[in-house]
């Protein structure tokens, strides 16, 4: 054991080191993906032609924004999680989706004229220049809650990453493919605990009832996600519908009928509650522009 506890004392010099090692050049930044590699590397980033590139910038950023804002709320999880593995499923969750988002981000910064980066994308816009789904920036008030908008929202993107995938923009098309195999493991666990609470004690089942009624009111300005995806709406919403309505029944769940929240997340026009979150992501960043580490 002694032996044991010395060779990973020896070694932990080593493994914090290694995080700079190619960065000594003072460009390093604090923020996520910046000072590293660029993202698209290797990738040809020539926008095709016939590829209108306002349309392709609308649809990174309203994607990145969803996958942004998503992904810091699944981070208010950490120590808050019913079970330690939980949290941990649920951070790797976020970390996937901060890993599109900066794919998206990058794209877009090379398509919309701007040349911006992840950084200005992530940490210089106020909350009425985001693009995201208002159901991304809701609160949860519980862990049911978290796990009908992951089900929904996990099983509308990889209804639209899977036909992405071939869009007529590479870059679009890699980040598409890639994500599939990501939002696969997303959908699948959010319709595993679906199924386990919907099917478990009276109070779960109540739980995840309440969750289906707080999320139902934006269930359409997710599905109806015009004008940034209206080439592929009407089949990912009914894609959406099909996996949605298979997991509830299996759960003993329904989708129950709501008036949808007047308004749109994609037109700049959220919920109070966008403006503190992202005051909690922005903070460092706007504290110290341009920091370095």
């Amino acid at each position: 054991m002694s032996d044991d506890i010395d060779a990973i004392d020896a070694t932990d010099d080593h493994v914090y080191l290694s995080l700079a090692e190619g960065h000594d050049d003072g460009a390093a930044r604090w923020a996520f993906g910046t000072g590293f590699e660029d993202p698209l590397h290797g990738v040809d980033t020539a926008v095709p032609d016939g590829v209108d590139t306002a349309e392709l910038a609308a649809m990174c950023l309203a994607l990145g924004d969803d996958a942004l804002v998503c992904a810091q709320r699944l981070a208010q999880w950490c120590t808050r999680a019913p079970e330690l593995e939980e949290e941990v499923a649920l951070a790797n969750i976020g970390l996937d989706l901060l890993g599109q988002a900066r794919l998206l981000y990058a794209r877009c910064g090379q398509v919309d004229g701007t040349g911006r980066g992840e950084d200005a994308y992530a940490y210089t816009r106020d909350p009425d220049d985001f693009r995201n789904t208002r159901l991304a920036e809701l609160p949860d008030t519980d862990f049911a809650f978290c796990v009908v908008r992951l089900l929904v929202l996990s099983s509308w993107r990889l209804a639209l990453f899977g036909r992405l995938a071939s869009a007529a923009d590479p870059v679009l098309a890699a980040v598409a493919a890639k994500g599939v195999a990501e939002l696969t493991y997303h959908r699948q666990y959010a319709a595993d605990w679906a199924l386990r609470l919907g099917d478990g004690t009276e109070e779960s089942h109540r739980r995840m009832r309440a969750a289906l009624a707080a999320v139902a009111p934006y269930l359409g300005e997710v599905l109806d996600a015009r004008p940034q995806f209206a080439a592929h709406a009407d089949a990912v919403r009914q894609e959406t519908l099909a996996v949605l309505d298979q997991v509830l029944l299996a759960a003993g769940l329904d989708l129950p009928a709501a008036a949808a929240v007047p308004g749109s997340g994609r037109r700049g026009e959220h919920t109070e509650h966008l403006a503190p979150l992202l005051a909690e992501l922005q903070s460092v960043a706007r504290a110290h522009p341009e920091a370095a580490w």
